[in-house]
This record gives C-alpha cells, sequence and structure tokens, in this order.
C-alpha cells in the first residue's frame, strides 16, 4: 500500500506547475471567422485566464487541472473538441490552430489522434508533450507512470494523421525520459521563454525541435 501511495504521488508531481483548478472554459460567443482560430491548452495547475500563452488567441481551454491523470486529460480532450467544433460549425473555412503545454499538450496530441479522420484545415503545437514517442530522445514521461495515470494520458504515439504537428521538447523529463527525472520540475517550467507565443507557429508547422535542434516529421 505504502508503495502505491508512493507511486501515485509521484505521479501527481509529474506535470504539475501550479496549484489552481479550472471547471471549464468561460462562455462566450463563437469567434469572428476572419484569419486563424487559435485555441490553447494550459498544464497541470492552470486555468483558463492564467495559462502562460500569449499571442492572438482566440479561446483559452477550461478543464480541471489539478491532478495529472487520465480523467483530467480525458475532460480536456472533450472540451477541446466542443469548442473547435462549435466554431467550425459557424465558420466552416477557418483554420484551427491549437496549442497545449505538457498535460495541455497531451490533451491536444489524444484530440489529433481521435479527431483526424473527420476534422480538417488543422494543425497542431505540442510543448513539452508528456506523450511523445521517440526519437529522437526517449519517450514521454506517462510512459513509465501509464498505469497509474490511466488513459488517455498514459502512452507515447504519434497517431496524427495527416494533420501537421509541431513538437517542442528540450531537456526535459516530462517529454524525453532520458533528459533524467533530476532535471524536473526547473527545466520542464524554464526551458520554454518563446514557444509561449502562439504567433511564433505557422499554420503549417510539421516538424520537431528537440534539444535546440530542428528535426523532421517522423509521424
Amino acid at each position: 500500500m505504502r508503495a502505491k501511495s508512493i507511486a501515485a504521488a509521484s505521479a501527481g508531481i509529474l506535470l504539475t506547475a501550479g496549484l489552481s483548478v479550472a471547471q471549464g472554459s468561460p462562455a462566450q460567443a463563437a469567434a469572428p471567422c476572419e484569419g486563424t482560430y487559435t485555441i490553447v491548452v494550459g498544464g497541470t495547475g492552470s486555468s483558463w485566464n492564467n495559462d502562460g500563452f500569449t499571442g492572438n488567441i482566440q479561446q483559452h481551454v477550461g478543464y480541471p487541472t489539478q491532478i495529472p491523470n487520465g480523467a483530467s486529460a480525458r475532460a480536456g480532450v472533450n472540451e477541446l473538441n466542443r469548442l473547435v467544433r462549435d466554431q467550425r460549425w459557424a465558420c466552416p473555412d477557418q483554420h484551427v490552430k491549437m496549442g497545449g503545454y505538457s498535460l495541455g499538450a497531451a490533451v491536444v496530441h489524444t484530440w489529433v489522434t481521435e479527431n483526424w479522420q473527420t476534422f480538417g484545415n488543422v494543425n497542431a503545437v505540442l510543448i513539452a508533450d508528456p506523450k511523445r514517442q521517440a526519437p529522437p530522445g526517449a519517450n514521454g514521461g506517462s510512459v513509465p507512470f501509464g498505469g497509474i495515470i490511466g488513459a488517455p494520458l498514459a502512452g507515447a504515439d504519434k497517431f496524427f494523421g495527416n494533420i501537421p504537428v509541431k513538437t517542442i521538447c528540450h531537456w526535459d523529463y516530462v517529454c524525453d525520459e532520458s533528459a533524467g527525472i533530476w532535471t524536473y520540475p526547473a527545466n520542464h517550467i524554464n526551458n520554454y521563454p518563446n514557444d509561449f507565443n502562439m504567433d511564433h507557429h505557422n499554420d503549417g508547422a510539421n516538424e520537431q525541435w528537440y534539444n535546440g535542434a530542428w528535426h523532421p516529421a517522423s509521424w
């Protein structure tokens, strides 16, 4: 029992970068149909109005973020799906750009895997994705804790279909076990100073940035 408690606590610590919890996205009218509709998903401890993302953003996703597990990831995926499909219904020709950090990256990752066959004209930016599959480096941190945190957060894959996906992982255990758990949380919090600005990511990027170097997409 003690071993299970320690493991559960370790999984709870993994991906944690704050204390607040978000329960839902703010109600608002559909965004204008001009330009790109940019929607972002924060990480553990974030809220819809405090997720670290900047730039020309139309929607911040609110979901329960206090405990990084499969249930919170699933709630995030469902809310993200609701928001983007409502916007697509209102603006059928508009491009959607979605971004996520840490637990939020796992949310976006899962959404892409589950929806690429039925939702086009979209791209994704995954920052410190715990579901990142190697190479380069090693798999993300959700792999060793998979039995504790549960689906869909558990595991690593590259099931992105034909959707352009940009992944970013820099010396960070959350998205690369080979970085070493001792690098957490400092590297996880501090290694992405420019990546939270969604204006820095174009609408068609399909690539990997790993430890400061560019790599082609491998999916």
